[in-house]
């Protein structure tokens, strides 16, 4: 069974993509295991000076849940048009690993937001950065969650709008297919 890694992308406890990014283990079709990866915030800051005395154990236990994934969703807000600062630092410590478990890796975007935009603005500047970790991004359908207050539960980690759970529903069972045509043509390759 292919498992898919969640990337929250938000520090905060109560915040709404996490609650979002929980959600997505009861969203996801049979067959398809979904597991939180180490939050951004358990991190030092990237330092080249760290990380030449010895890779943060932060670092490795991120490193060791990005091992045993098959596929990445990354559930994150939006701060200032842009990718949230723990996790841009997630995959700065994640590029100097060896190797990248990142790369050749499908990955899925998920932006959630309060606002009208639904955290459009970070899509690009997200894509950007995993292209040059060499992922395999699913573009789309894109997923923006807009006017997430009215159709999230933070306390329960669970989306409560019937209409956004169908849709991220059915965003994961295209994941689902892109994990698996990926598996394929690494059968065939090995």
């Amino acid at each position: 069974m292919p498992t898919l890694g969640v990337l929250e992308g938000s520090l905060r406890k109560a915040s709404l993509s996490r609650a979002v990014a929980r959600s997505a283990t009861d969203l996801a079709p049979e067959g398809l295991d979904v597991v939180l990866m180490p939050n951004p915030g358990t991190l030092p800051l990237f330092n080249q000076d760290v990380l030449d005395e010895g890779m943060p154990a932060a670092v490795s236990a991120l490193a060791d849940a990005l091992a045993g994934i098959d596929a990445l969703l990354i559930v994150t807000p939006e701060y200032n048009w842009s990718i949230p600062g723990g996790l841009k630092n997630a995959i700065d410590w994640v590029s100097r690993l060896k190797p990248n478990p990142l790369e050749g890796m499908p990955v899925a975007i998920w932006s959630v937001s309060p606002g009208i935009l639904g955290g459009a603005r970070v899509h690009e500047s997200l894509r950007h950065v995993l292209h040059s970790q060499d992922m395999v991004i699913m573009a789309k359908p894109e997923v923006q969650v807009a006017g997430a207050r009215s159709k999230v539960d933070v306390a329960a980690g669970t989306v409560t709008d019937q209409v956004t759970r169908d849709f991220l529903s059915a965003h994961l069972t295209r994941l689902n297919a892109i994990i698996q045509v990926a598996a394929q043509k690494d059968a065939a390759i090995a």
